[in-house]
């Protein structure tokens, strides 16, 4: 009878070891996911998230794996690379993507937005629906969109207080071509360099200053040969979470659902971590002994009227556009 219950047992055990195998998730796609800022990035730790929201939400059939530091190259090489299927996903700026989709330079036109809570009520609207929609047949499936926080100027010759300041000063931009004529628009000369470039540039006195976030300008140690940095937010860039179609076509309505809700839900935790940190590193470059200092109301205003011509420039044909995000 013993050796009956003993019999019993093992089977017992054998059959729901068994049963518990056959239910561990099968992993049916591992992608790649580049993000050329560091690990403890906002934007990365946003992509942290969507990789762990995705796994969790298709309970470990989709797995992706995120190479952050620029390791897969900078945005305009993974952008390519994303077209042709070689990187499944990415985090990128809109302005090298403007250059191919035009409908993109109006949502970072100098001065459009109010503040921020105006970006996301324009990005999450029928508005940005109209403008995703300019995405179709790009070889580009957009997912949601993440924070830049305010780019405003810094530099290593002075404060800059006026639009004279700006003088002759040497700018780092991105490589967009709206971003290169403000620059030239407020008496400064654009350098336009990869991102990795501009730690480099500045030490060596190839470029005098940038402009970017607070996160990007003390994550890169650019306050190190920049101690003047001005807050005017003369832009608010959104990001974008991005999928390359060549990964998109694979996938079934199920697993598009669940990308779409995941890249959603980790943009409102990034927006929530960028908020946190920006506090911080502000609080860590005062006591660096960096000089922060606000552009005036007054000189804000004056920087928007010498670049209205951009908006001729580079929103013919989206005036209407523009009018509605105006008043929005």
């Amino acid at each position: 009878m013993k050796r009956k219950l003993i019999w019993l047992l093992i089977i017992s055990v054998m059959i729901i070891a068994t049963s518990c195998v056959r239910k561990k998730p099968v992993t049916e796609y591992v992608f790649t996911y580049a993000e050329n800022h560091p690990k403890d990035y906002p934007t990365t730790l946003g992509a942290f998230e969507f990789a762990r929201l995705v796994e969790e939400k298709s309970k470990g059939r989709i797995v992706i794996e995120v190479v952050y530091d620029g390791k897969l190259g900078d945005e305009l090489s993974v952008i390519k690379q994303l077209k042709f299927g070689g990187i499944d996903f990415t985090r990128a700026s809109i302005s090298p993507l403007s250059n191919d989709i035009a409908i993109l330079n109006v949502l970072q036109m100098p001065y459009l937005y109010r503040d921020e809570e105006h970006m996301w009520n324009v990005l999450y609207s029928e508005i940005g629906d109209e403008i995703l929609a300019q995405f179709d047949g790009s070889g580009i499936e957009p997912l949601s969109f993440y924070t830049a926080g305010a780019r405003n100027f810094y530099n290593n010759v002075r404060p800059i207080e006026d639009i004279s300041d700006l003088s002759g000063l040497k700018i780092r931009v991105q490589q967009s071509d709206l971003m290169k004529d403000m620059i030239r628009t407020l008496g400064a000369e654009p350098v336009a360099q990869e991102y990795s470039l501009v730690y480099g540039s500045l030490e060596r006195g190839v470029i005098d200053g940038a402009e970017n976030n607070i996160p990007s300008y003390i994550s890169a140690m650019h306050y190190q040969y920049a101690k003047y940095y001005t807050k005017d937010e003369h832009t608010r860039v959104p990001e974008m979470q991005l999928c390359s179609d060549v990964t998109w076509n694979k996938l079934s309505e199920k697993d598009r659902a669940i990308i779409k809700e995941a890249a959603v839900e980790s943009s409102i935790y990034e927006r929530e971590i960028w908020a946190k940190q920006e506090k911080i590193y502000e609080k860590e470059l005062v006591d660096k002994g960096i000089e922060i200092n606000t552009l005036s109301i007054e000189e804000r205003a004056n920087f928007k009227k010498i670049l209205e011509p951009l908006y001729e420039k580079y929103c013919k044909g989206y005036m209407d556009l523009i009018n509605k995000i105006n008043e929005k």
